[in-house]
């Protein structure tokens, strides 16, 4: 019989399924099938645009099974789960267009001598089998972000998902076989990161590895692979200023669900908050209410808005840190209660750029707020971290938003939204320790082709 692995319930503890367990040399079969699939039977560009197509219609359809199936293994509360489902056929979708648009492009050679009378002109062909490692916290999207494009690009695609919830990953994975998808073109391989992930990661047979996760590992596999391309989407500590001439009860209002949506597990959870002194009271006043209206229990119930995180190990230490800036001199506004495997919604004043809330990625239900007098200081906070994914400044001033834009060291700025924002076809991605990469399957396609001149003398 095959060894199997359990999956249970971050929320209770319970188990709700088993996947079948992979080891190094399952991982070798998937690449050598999916390189033999890519070498003999290639798939053609309108085959592609077309199972991508289908694929989308087959989740809109079946939303709200995709969407338990998130809540039970991930326990992220049904309701945010249901968005999750609805990004992923927007996902597939922008992935078809993506594929029927891929092309390369005319070279003017006869612009120099040598080229006159020839024609040039590129290619963009696949780069080889990708390999994936993707995370636990958007169990089916973030999946979608490395399949869809893979598919899109021309590329058979072995995907490692995350131990706490390969659910979702095997559900697409059938899903996109119903659509037509030949089996080797996308296969999952479950087991322990430090035998199946490496394994994927040294496999010569594998040209590129997209990954997504911590920094710590990220780099590390970017270390480990300097023949391949790697693309990596890592952490944050996304933060966001907020000005007195700007709406501040919106951005509280927004700052409520972005700062705790899946109990903050986002890597662009809105974390750090630096609200000019002269509106602080009033920003927090408007804050605190939101926040403590956050329905905190059962993901599988429809009234729910933040469950449990992924571990009871992530729910002691996310506490701790909030001890700890206790301890230095934050205080705890609302939250901080810890009731089984929940941590109630937490929001800390007067925290300080040293704090682990502040200088970390905290990866839950916590945001810290600290004070300021002036833009230009606050951005230099904001700018303070070894993290640039994604931040955020509300302020009715153009050229404050302007000169945001223009400071922050970030993959993204958002300017009157929270930097939790994302779209599913815009460039998401960061720079220093938050990643090297653009998702949304239009830039990651072309991270996926590889380009290849044509030179023809008639």
């Amino acid at each position: 019989m095959s060894a199997t692995l359990p999956v249970t319930s971050p929320y209770d503890g319970s188990e709700i399924g088993s996947v079948p367990a992979t080891d190094a040399a399952g991982v070798d079969r998937a690449v050598r099938a999916a390189a033999m699939a890519l070498a003999d039977a290639p798939l053609a560009q309108a085959e592609r645009a077309a199972i991508l197509d289908e694929a989308a219609r087959r989740l809109r359809a079946e939303e709200d099974r995709v969407a338990r199936t998130i809540a039970a293994e991930a326990a992220k509360p049904l309701k945010t789960a249901r968005i999750e489902a609805q990004r992923a056929v927007s996902t597939f979708t922008f992935a078809a267009t993506a594929c029927r648009t891929l092309a390369g492009e005319m070279v003017p050679i006869e612009a120099s001598d040598v080229g006159k009378g020839k024609v040039a002109f590129t290619l963009r062909v696949p780069i080889g089998v990708v390999g994936g490692i993707s995370p636990f916290n958007f169990p089916l999207n973030l999946v979608a972000h490395k399949v869809a494009p893979a598919i899109a690009a021309g590329c058979p695609i072995v995907l490692k998902p995350a131990s706490q919830t390969p659910l979702s990953a095997l559900a697409l994975r059938d899903l996109l076989y119903e659509c037509g998808l030949p089996e080797p073109w996308f296969q999952v391989v479950c087991g322990k990161a430090s035998e199946v992930g490496n394994a994927l990661v040294d496999h010569p047979g594998v040209a590129m590895i997209t990954f997504t996760g911590s920094a710590e590992v990220g780099w590390s596999i970017r270390a480990r692979a300097p023949k391949k391309k790697v693309g990596l989407e890592l952490g944050n500590n996304a933060p966001v200023v907020i000005e007195p001439d700007a709406d501040w009860a919106t951005a509280a209002k927004k700052i409520s669900v972005a700062g705790f949506s899946h109990a903050g597990q986002s890597c662009i959870s809105t974390q750090r908050i630096y609200v000019h002194g002269a509106v602080e009271d009033d920003f927090l006043g408007a804050l605190v209410p939101e926040v403590e209206a956050l329905v905190v229990g059962d993901p599988m119930d429809e009234n729910t808005d933040v469950s449990s995180l992924i571990s009871r190990a992530d729910r002691d230490r996310v506490r701790s840190w909030v001890d700890e800036a206790v301890e230095q001199g934050a205080e705890v506004v609302c939250g901080g209660k810890v009731e089984g495997s929940l941590l109630w919604p937490t929001v800390l004043r007067n925290a300080s750029p040293d704090m682990k809330v502040c200088r970390e990625e905290v990866f839950g239900p916590v945001v810290a707020v600290q004070a300021y007098a002036d833009f230009h200081d606050a951005l230099r906070l904001a700018n303070d971290t070894t993290y640039g994914l994604q931040a955020a400044v509300f302020t009715s001033d153009l050229g404050n938003a302007l000169a945001a834009a223009r400071t922050l060291d970030f993959g993204g700025v958002l300017v009157n939204e929270v930097p939790t924002w994302r779209a599913d076809q815009m460039p998401y991605g960061g720079v220093r320790d938050s990643g090297n990469t653009r998702e949304g399957p239009a830039y990651a396609v072309r991270e996926m082709t590889e380009t290849r001149l044509v030179v023809i003398q008639p």
